[in-house]
């Protein structure tokens, strides 16, 4: 069982614009967002934590829905020009750090979570799905939210939280599933 006022107090200790519980059936799951990795993405196809790799839809799907709790973790940037995809995407790893460090919070008191987070996955120059291979890194790879079809904004908007925050300010999302 979850001692959520120790995370909670960990959490407050974080650069977190927002955090949250919430069951996973709360998501909304589509295959509209994920025609956007399909159609858009330069990383479809090359990374394990993107489409193909990480199944269908309705497979993601009933992969989250095997956890019985989700945290959704926020965090908030500034950036110079937001339309600048690589300054905007510049303020990703901070981000992640962060979401490491929630895992850890979990892993703390034995719980391993399935994160979903902003990644297509920079781990390694040359990802091993290109050769066949199985991941080298699977405890340092998260799909990123996309990858899974889920849509963040209604449950964002449940929380009244802004997915686009205003002018050159990056809003980051990830979901971290787990059993309680």
């Amino acid at each position: 069982m979850i001692d959520k006022e120790r995370l909670e107090q960990q959490l407050a200790d974080l650069p977190l614009y927002a955090y949250f519980f919430i069951k996973p059936e709360q998501l909304e799951f589509s295959e509209r967002i994920r025609w956007i990795c399909e159609n858009e993405c330069p990383r479809y196809g090359k990374t394990w934590a993107c489409p193909p790799g990480v199944g269908t839809v309705e497979q993601c799907k009933a992969r989250c829905y095997g956890y019985n709790s989700c945290l959704v973790v926020g965090t908030i940037t500034e950036t110079d020009d937001i339309a600048d995809m690589e300054k905007t995407l510049a303020t990703r790893p901070a981000h992640e750090e962060i979401t490491r460090q929630v895992a850890q919070f979990l892993q703390q008191q034995g719980i391993d979570p399935y994160i979903l987070s902003t990644e297509a996955c920079a781990e390694c120059e040359h990802c091993a799905i290109l050769d066949g291979q199985p991941c080298r890194k699977p405890e340092r790879m998260h799909p990123c939210v996309e990858s899974h079809g889920i849509n963040v904004i209604p449950i964002l908007e449940e929380q009244g939280l802004p997915f686009q925050y205003g002018d050159d300010i990056v809003t980051w999302y990830s979901l971290l599933f787990f059993n309680e």
